[in-house]
């Protein structure tokens, strides 16, 4: 059906124009996945040059862009942050607020930060956070807060409940 004498005289062709689409893709994307291919694909035209067969070619691809991908993609991802922008709204971590309606075990409460209201929960599931306390924004969870009293003494969690 294929002539594979003429398949091996233009693969490398073929390796390069893969390693362009990847690359494009990539560049639209900006994912750090399709990088990997291209990379894979270069090092298997680089076998189709040096005289590699056409098996030999699409194992060493595959066995590149998986093991690039496995073994650097998290390393270029963390030192590009890439899909890591901070929001207006992490800002608020470590800002300080004030309980506007208690916080009680299992049930959420409010805290204004930074003359904005917001949902809150305790860190400790079972802290009891008065009305009128100053709290620090230790985290948040899609649209609630979970803060902590700024007063609140870390070896005695029952401290809360008490005041």
């Amino acid at each position: 059906m294929f002539d594979t004498a003429v398949i091996a005289q233009y693969i490398h062709w073929l390796w390069l124009a893969l390693a362009v689409f990847f690359g494009i893709v990539e560049a639209l994307t900006v994912g750090l996945t399709t990088i990997w291919f291209a990379a894979g694909a270069l090092v298997a035209m680089l076998a189709a040059i040096l005289g590699a067969g056409i098996p030999l070619q699409i194992a060493i691809f595959f066995v590149v862009s998986i093991v690039l991908l496995a073994t650097t993609r998290k390393i270029f991802v963390n030192k590009l942050k890439t899909g890591s922008e901070k929001t207006n709204v992490e800002t608020l971590i470590g800002q300080e607020g004030r309980v506007t309606s208690a916080i009680i075990p299992l049930n959420a409460g409010r805290v204004n930060v930074n003359g904005m209201d917001w949902s809150a929960v305790a860190v400790g599931k079972n802290d009891l956070i008065p009305e009128g306390t100053v709290v620090i924004v230790k985290a948040i969870d899609g649209v609630k807060l979970i803060v902590d009293a700024k007063d609140a003494d870390p070896g005695e969690p029952e401290a809360a409940l008490e005041a």
